[in-house]
């Protein structure tokens, strides 16, 4: 017994959302870290070290903050 049309359809079309979810999200990443770096060189200007985008993991102090 093979799988009914609609339900291969419906498939491809769920897939398809999670793919352009997945993109989505990647897209707004990509965007958050741009804007991330483009205020940190505009708060560094014209210093001589570049800046470092990446954010240090939460410490035990930080965790008991929230």
């Amino acid at each position: 017994m093979g799988i009914p049309n609609d339900t291969v359809a419906q498939h491809e079309l769920d897939k398809a959302g999670r793919d352009r979810d997945v993109r989505d999200r990647e897209e707004a990443r990509r965007r958050r870290l741009e804007r991330s770096l483009e205020q940190g060189l505009e708060d560094t200007f014209p210093a001589s070290d570049p800046i470092n985008v990446t954010q240090p993991p939460p410490t035990v102090g930080d965790r008991k903050k929230r």
